[in-house]
Formats: C-alpha cells, structure tokens, sequence
C-alpha cells in the first residue's frame, strides 16, 4: 500500500520525515492528539526544519509534492499507532493554504486516505497563521467541505505579537493551537492572565477548541485550565520524536 516515493532516502534516511509529539489532556495528563512536525533530510544542507523551508517551499510547486509526501507518511502512522495500542483522536499534518484554493484538493486528500484505509476523522490539517490573512473566497469553503467529510483543522500561532485575532471568525477551523508567546504571560500578573484568559474566551466563543503551545510548568497548566483551555502541548507533555521511539505513556 505504500507509496514508493514515501520512501526516498538520503544519505540512509528518509528524504521527508515527519517527527511527532503529544497533545495532552490537562485533567487527565492522557495524550488526546499527536502533532507532527516534518524534517527534511539534505545532502548538502543536513536535517532542516521547517522555519528553514516553508517559505520558499510554499512560493512553488515544491510544497505540493513535498504535501504529498507528508499525507502518505501520516496516514501510515495512523495505522502503525493504532496498531501500538496508542490512544489518540487524530494526527496532525500540515496543509499549505495555497492548496486550499484549489478544488481539487479535497478530493486529492479524500482519495488518498480511502487508500490508506485511514478513516477521516484521525487527520487533523495544520494551518500556519498566514491563513488570517487570506482573500480567496475557496478558503473557507474548502475547510467546510473537507470538515463534512469528517477532516479536522488546526490553526498554529494564534495570539502572537504580529497575529491578526479577528480574523479567525472567518475561518470554521476546529482547533487554534496558541502561540508559545501566550503561555509565557501567565504569572506575570494580573493584567497578562486577564489577556490570555480573553483569548482563551474568543477561541471558545467562536466554536473552536483552544490547545496551548510552549508549556512547561504543571502551574501553568492548572492556569490554562482553569481560563477553560482543556489542552496542551510543549515540554511538560512531551518533545518531538521519530516515529519509531512514539509508544503508550506506560512504555516509555
């Protein structure tokens, strides 16, 4: 079933290779989704991460392909975690907004993951924050579509200093994961918990479920918690890794 181009190596590595991490419940510590982070292995340049290619990637076709390469990889970890007994809803993997304008597009992924046997509810596409700052009109009908189809979105890097907030109402995206940034103001007094409590609010209040990024501390967890955040990621609930070392908490 696998696709042969999944499997390009360099250098006796996986030219593509997503790495992943948890996102874990705050009342319960048990891990609710995985996310997936994707690391590209270079001949000449090493392991890049995304901050290193995204942009250029995304101003080509390059960022069509290398999508490609990520879908079939993430629809072969579902299976592989399912298998390890590894509770979890649905595994993220990132989606260029360009392909969002494109019709096509929802049945490309709709295709692939019938193939995989995958059923659609356990991806998650991750949308980077330069979805606030689309035109196209397909935008949000693509999202809508796929999410009839029982696909989930995430929005990352929400809240952050060059982020424009009311821009989400636009966009029916199921999950806004925070940026790192507003996990840091917690503790810092009144006023900073009062902002991130309000943006934890507006999350809420269009429909969406916030989960909080750059989490470090049980302390501010319990505060994330109590302004009606229900999850987090960062290092408190885990760092990414290889597919091959994710396994059940009580394996590790």
């Amino acid at each position: 079933m696998a696709d042969k181009n999944s499997k390009a190596m360099v250098d006796g590595l996986r030219a593509v290779e997503l790495n992943y991490r948890t996102i874990r419940e705050i009342s319960s510590g048990q891990t609710a989704f995985i996310q997936s982070k994707t690391m590209l292995n270079s001949p000449n340049l090493g392991v890049l991460s995304p901050d290193k290619y995204r942009d250029v990637a995304e101003m080509t076709n390059q960022a069509d392909q290398l999508f490609k390469l990520e879908l079939i990889q993430a629809l072969e970890a579902n299976t592989t975690f399912y298998e390890r007994e590894i509770g979890f809803s649905w595994i993220s993997v990132y989606l260029p907004v360009r392909l969002l304008r494109e019709k096509r597009t929802t049945k490309f992924i709709s295709d692939y993951a019938a193939r995989y046997q995958v059923p659609t509810s356990r991806i998650c596409f991750e949308l980077s924050s330069k979805l606030l700052m689309e035109t196209d009109e397909q935008v949000p009908t693509s999202i809508q579509s796929m999410r009839n189809l029982g696909f989930h979105f995430m929005l990352t890097d929400f809240g952050g200093s060059s982020c424009p907030l009311m821009r989400l109402s636009d966009y029916p995206v199921d999950f806004v994961m925070l940026s790192p940034e507003v996990a840091n103001y917690i503790g810092r007094g009144e006023r900073s918990d009062n902002a991130v409590k309000s943006i934890i609010s507006f999350v809420n209040d269009i429909g969406s479920e916030p989960i909080a990024d750059g989490v470090c501390s049980s302390h501010q967890a319990e505060m994330l918690y109590t302004f009606e955040c229900t999850y987090c990621a960062g290092n408190l609930s885990g760092k990414y890794m290889t597919e091959r070392f994710v396994r059940k908490r009580t394996e590790n």
